[in-house]
């Protein structure tokens, strides 16, 4: 196939390509242009508004402003690039002779947070407070307006995915975050929460996209993106620390005390603010079922524990390069 991937360059763009250059013809979309292998050329978005991007079998819209943990961008940033580019990109696709189109919306523009004992499905009436997830879900609100998804004669597909956080090689969020703690012998001091939350291996996601690439039966819809199996985040550094052959110290510092931290880290930009605490160790459990369903599977490939064991095994190959 001929895919054009935007935002190629990220880190979900950059294995994308890992996975499929090797059967496939790449072209990238990006605010920069660098060479790649297996990209045969990065285009620009003044490209695609002169009419200069080659017609491609299918697009994979990941570029994107990603979630500011420190709080510090403006709201009008997300929705010039979560949403303007969104619509930009979709009505391309529209009215190109491409046949696939897949969206990497985020599970927050679906919910901010999710009940303690509940489920995220993609029933929920969308809730999304924030920037970031109100520019997601605003791209959304597009595609489904542009885009009939009960409409079977239709010969073209569109996909809305929505990821939780999706982890692997170079992945430079939280959980690397995290990695860096404990690799250094910090205690983690959140041991007084307890929680649950669904995390997306890349490799899962690998997985799910060649899915939707080469097959003509899953549906034009909005999908959930998860591991089969939510973790807690102890279980996170326990695993962090057989990873890296060090037993992990968990500190169980009074919630009072965490949260008085966190909002001094809001004020001082401290690692430990407000948003970052609610990250690690909010309950936030997603179903992936619908997808499982779509794609014929009873289980995606890699389970969620052992996504992370390559994750932290990423991590430590690359402190030793």
């Amino acid at each position: 196939m001929r895919i054009l991937i935007t935002g190629v360059h990220g880190f979900v763009g950059t294995n994308l390509v890992k996975e499929f250059k090797a059967d496939n013809e790449i072209y990238g979309l990006d605010i920069v242009s660098p060479d790649k292998e297996g990209v045969v050329k990065t285009l620009s978005w003044d490209d695609l508004t002169m009419g200069q991007v080659p017609e491609v079998d299918a697009i994979i819209h990941l570029a994107g402003k990603a979630h500011d943990t420190k709080n510090r961008s403006a709201a009008e940033a997300y929705f010039a690039v979560n949403t303007e580019l969104t619509k930009k990109i979709f009505d391309y696709f529209l009215a190109s002779g491409a046949k696939k189109f897949i969206f990497f919306s985020s599970i927050k523009a679906a919910a901010d947070s999710v009940p303690d004992g509940t489920t995220l499905t993609e029933d929920v009436v969308p809730t999304p407070i924030g920037p970031y997830g109100e520019s997601k879900i605003r791209a959304e609100e597009y595609i489904r307006e542009k885009f009939d998804f009960a409409d079977n004669s239709s010969n073209k597909q569109v996909y809305i995915l929505r990821p939780c956080m999706i982890h692997g090689p170079g992945n430079k969020g939280n959980l690397n975050l995290l990695y860096s703690v404990i690799a250094k012998g910090v205690p983690y001091p959140l041991g007084a929460y307890d929680n649950l939350r669904t995390f997306t291996s890349i490799d899962n996601l690998k997985f799910i996209i060649r899915n939707l690439l080469t097959s003509s039966e899953v549906a034009s819809g909005i999908y959930h993106i998860a591991d089969d199996d939510a973790l807690s985040t102890k279980e996170l550094v326990h695993a962090i620390g057989e990873g890296i052959g060090k037993k992990a110290m968990i500190w169980s510092v009074p919630k009072w005390i965490i949260n008085c931290v966190a909002i001094v880290g809001d004020k001082i930009h401290l690692p430990l603010n407000s948003e970052r605490l609610r990250k690690l160790t909010e309950n936030y459990v997603v179903t992936n079922n619908k997808i499982k369903q779509a794609l014929g599977v009873e289980h995606l490939p890699v389970k969620a524990a052992e996504g992370i064991r390559r994750t932290i095994e990423s991590f430590k190959n690359q402190e030793n390069k």
